[in-house]
């Protein structure tokens, strides 16, 4: 895959994927590549719905479903009830005293859920929760991909994997209708995994990069697309920041210099007529004022 390759020719697309990339002012594979995240979101803390454990304080991805409110039987305790399902299984979600949560989801929205697993008479269930909606799922986060070894038990060495206790950042992209995080990311993956960065060119100078601590430009490329910690997502931004200054300021410098190359008008200063014109002032001028003319007329 070559950074001048279309897109439409590299990946089957949809009549509202095109649609979609071209509201994004997105066309060619170089493109995709300069279509940065524009946040990351850690899935370190991130569980299984068949994995919570009573007691635990946890964090779930899902969708939710059969949102009602009621009142407990007892106390007459307003309350909302639900559930969430992953790709592992479901778990009943109540809020006590905030029955109103109901009216502020709806069925289907794909939620992240933080609150504390507790056991009930009949099954556990996410205890007063605290929910933010999410555009879209982390990308495949219960299956392979985030994996060390597939079903097989064969490594998945070209699959992104973070350091020991990091966790995994996942990339967050600016989407539209059509279009998804999701879809970019394994998009970028294919670009990245047919070696269409092995003879990119860096138009940042070697001694420049060094200078300044900054990784080249297919190193930035990667790590900004596919950050294993923080610290990769971070060199990357700083590098292309700096970039986009330096690219700036050589522009300016080339202004500059075609600018010296235009022939411009002469003028002969005539020293005899200047002191005439100062002459006709009823008063003598002052040094700063000396100044002043004398560099207006250098000019």
């Amino acid at each position: 895959m070559e950074l001048h390759d279309k897109l439409e020719l590299k990946f089957r697309l949809d009549i509202n994927q095109k649609r979609a990339l071209n509201r994004l002012k997105l066309f060619f594979v170089s493109d995709l590549l300069f279509h940065f995240p524009v946040r990351y979101s850690d899935i370190s803390e991130v569980k299984k719905i068949t994995d919570l454990i009573p007691g635990d304080m946890a964090t779930v991805y899902g969708k939710v479903s059969n949102l009602k409110t009621k009142k407990s039987f007892r106390t007459k305790i307003p309350m909302a009830e639900g559930q969430i399902e992953d790709l592992s299984g479901k778990i009943k979600i109540i809020w006590f005293n905030q029955a109103y949560l109901a009216k502020m989801l709806h069925d289907g929205d794909t939620v992240k859920l933080t609150g504390k697993v507790t056991k009930g008479k009949s099954s556990i269930y996410l205890a007063n929760p605290e929910f933010e909606k999410m555009i879209d799922m982390p990308i495949d986060s219960h299956d392979t991909l985030f994996s060390t070894a597939n079903s097989q038990g064969v490594p998945l060495a070209s699959m992104p994997r973070a350091p020991l206790g990091a966790g995994f950042s996942y990339p967050i992209y600016a989407e539209t209708r059509g279009i998804t995080s999701k879809w970019f990311y394994h998009a970028i993956e294919k670009i990245l995994r047919d070696k269409t960065l092995e003879n990119i060119k860096d138009y940042v100078p070697d001694d420049i990069l060094k200078k300044y601590n900054l990784p080249k430009l297919k190193t930035a490329l990667i790590w900004i697309h596919k950050p294993k910690n923080k610290n990769d997502a971070e060199s990357a931004r700083k590098r292309f920041a700096f970039e986009e200054v330096f690219c700036i300021q050589l522009e300016r410098q080339h202004d500059k210099f075609e600018y010296r190359k235009n022939k411009s008008f002469q003028i002969k200063l005539d020293e005899k007529k200047a002191q005439e014109f100062l002459d006709r002032f009823p008063f003598d001028t002052t040094n700063s004022q000396i100044k002043s003319i004398e560099t207006i007329l250098e000019d």
